[in-house]
């Protein structure tokens, strides 16, 4: 047996990268049986069969997993928002984080095509949004070069996927960081503001300095069908930190009274667009669980 970790998944056949080279397997289908799927990211071990093919008998347990986009043992999520063309949303860049800490995952946030920004303040505003809160932020632009050696540094020796609003410039990113790559991008629909979806598969991609990193499929939208009403305050590391100072546990920071959270939303200590954005989330939910009972 060999061991291996899978770095792309495509119609039943999985790529295993053993350190030394990639084999092309299929899994064996005592995995249908036990209603398990190998992700991308997965440990796994696996039979030779000829020279460059095998057959995936075991998955190691895993660290983490994501559903979308799917994948296993990821260290950090790397969200990629662009500055201009889309134009950043916080509200699309707070639905992400949730998410993210969900997973347990640590974030970086990184600002595509600053060069199309004119006030410097505004990378400035944004910077100091998710600063507070404990995101590291990263203003980046693939024609001046700018913030690549940073974005470099923080990707590596370590296992990260890139995600985003589509039309940021994952691809474009990715390339400048790996040249090599020549990844496909896609022109922005003047029209609708937003990129075509020009990665087809989750797939991992060796960086030259160390570490790997996923390129995703660009999605739009995310629900929250995972997250409890009771959760989701967690996922908002000032809302959890100014929550212990709450009079009663369980409070949800709408209009209980002693909530800490909303006093600090009055001062401005949580930003009030976080803040808005959670109520927003919260609504959501407890709208879906008010329809599931």
């Amino acid at each position: 047996m060999a061991t291996g970790r899978i770095i792309k998944a495509i119609g039943g056949f999985y790529s295993v990268d053993d350190g030394s080279k990639v084999w092309q397997c299929r899994a064996r289908g005592v995995f249908r049986k036990k209603g398990i799927t190998p992700l991308v990211g997965d440990w796994v071990e696996f039979e030779p069969v000829g020279t460059d093919e095998g057959v995936v008998t075991e998955v190691a347990p895993r660290q983490n997993s994501l559903v979308r986009p799917p994948i296993a043992n990821v260290e950090q999520a790397v969200l990629v928002f662009s500055l201009r063309e889309p134009d950043f949303s916080t509200l699309l860049a707070d639905k992400f984080l949730v998410h993210v800490e969900q997973a347990g995952l640590e974030a970086l946030i990184v600002l595509t095509k600053a060069d199309l920004v004119d006030d410097e303040e505004e990378i400035d505003a944004v910077r100091r949004l998710y600063e507070t809160p404990g995101y590291p932020v990263v203003a980046t632009s693939t024609v001046t070069g700018r913030g690549l050696e940073e974005v470099a540094a923080r990707l590596k020796d370590r296992v990260s996927v890139l995600a985003g609003q589509s039309g940021a410039g994952k691809s474009s990113l990715l390339n400048a960081l790996v040249p090599e790559l020549k990844l496909p991008t896609g022109a922005i629909s003047k029209k609708l503001g937003r990129g075509r979806h020009t990665t087809r598969h989750v797939e991992l991609i060796r960086l030259p300095d160390g570490g790997f990193v996923a390129d995703t499929p660009g999605f739009s939208q995310l629900d929250f069908g995972d997250i409890a009403s009771t959760e989701l305050a967690a996922c908002f590391p000032e809302i959890r930190r100014a929550a212990e100072g709450c009079r009663f546990r369980g409070c949800l920071h709408v209009r209980e009274p002693d909530c800490a959270v909303r006093a600090a939303a009055d001062t401005g200590a949580i930003p009030p667009s976080r803040y808005r954005h959670y109520l927003a989330f919260l609504t959501e939910i407890r709208e879906r669980e008010a329809r599931r009972y």
